[in-house]
């Protein structure tokens, strides 16, 4: 069996860890966080499919919003207006919950959250 010596600093820069190989460590705060946005109506067009992974810059419905629109130009229309804001009947949820009850695009999300994403549809 194999040693492998981990050396991790803290702010007084000290510290240092033995581990038995093989492990398993993530260290937070390295890399960005996958988001899964579930897509709906026509918008499912638009992305190719029901459910569309973001790396997004920050966390904020925003930016993963931002993102989405990177991969897929032809949502912006769909879900902006040119000020940036959701358009009218355009919905999302984080977690079951619209935004517009939370901090509508500053709300925060984590990678586990379910996001949720909302065109406007009519129909009868």
């Amino acid at each position: 069996m194999s040693t492998f010596i981990l050396i991790f600093l803290n702010k007084t820069k000290t510290a240092v860890t033995n581990l038995d190989f093989p492990f398993k460590i993530k260290i937070k705060g390295k890399g960005k966080s996958r988001m899964q946005v579930k897509v709906f109506a026509n918008l499912r067009d638009i992305c190719g499919g029901v459910q569309v992974e973001v790396i997004p810059e920050g966390n904020r419905v925003i930016d993963i919003l931002d993102k989405m629109i990177e991969k897929f130009p032809e949502m912006e229309e769909e879900i902006l207006t040119p000020q940036k804001e959701l358009k009218p009947f355009v919905h999302v949820y984080i977690n079951g919950k619209n935004i517009v009850h939370l901090e509508e695009l500053e709300t925060r999300v984590a990678e586990n959250d379910q996001f949720a994403l909302f065109p406007p549809v009519a129909g009868g």
